[in-house]
């Protein structure tokens, strides 16, 4: 053996020359190649709903409602609405639900409604014998214990929610104030 034998110095490169090195393509080589593009697509996502979700929530405060319910004792409270009043119900004088001898109340109570509403200005004029006979049912069907000063507001209310579902039919009860509300014991 000689030198030249142990040492090959041609220059095929180690390889026969009937094998040559096949290129991998195909679906082998496509599949990595989506994978990383499916991950990048993924971790993309991920960044913009997150980025989103901590903008909303700075621009939120945390996610307090940015809706202030003020204090009603508070003297910061903004311009009450102007109502229009309808005050031709009259005085009403009647019995309370007692037993004898029972109790007398008399009542001169005011409606007010909105302002720009003609229909309802209407309809309270055009209703005010069966307003002033509403009036004089509520206040027989109440105890006197019923009309004491501190239930005045629950008073105002339930006669103003009774206007509006059963009684009105186009004109709304807003507000209800009292001229005069006096509760008498009978002897």
């Amino acid at each position: 053996m000689s030198d030249s034998d142990d040492i090959d110095l041609g220059d095929d490169g180690g390889h026969d020359a009937g094998s040559s090195p096949k290129k991998k393509g195909g679906l082998g080589n496509l599949l990595p190649t989506l994978l990383k593009f499916a991950a990048i697509g993924l971790g993309a996502l991920i960044f913009i709903v997150t980025v989103s979700v901590i903008t909303y929530n700075i621009m939120n405060k945390g996610g307090k409602s940015q809706t202030v319910i003020s204090d009603p004792s508070s003297p910061y409270i903004g311009k009450r609405p102007e109502y229009a009043m309808y005050d031709l119900i009259g005085p009403v004088t009647t019995k309370t639900k007692d037993p004898a001898p029972g109790s007398t109340v008399s009542v001169d109570m005011i409606i007010g409604y909105d302002k720009d509403n003609s229909e309802a200005s209407l309809e309270l004029i055009g209703r005010r014998y069966e307003l002033q006979d509403f009036v004089r049912r509520y206040f027989t069907g109440k105890y006197a214990a019923d009309l004491a000063p501190e239930r005045e507001e629950e008073l105002k209310k339930e006669i103003r929610e009774q206007l509006n579902t059963r009684f009105l039919d186009t004109a709304r009860a807003r507000i209800i104030l009292f001229k005069k509300l006096d509760v008498m014991d009978m002897y």
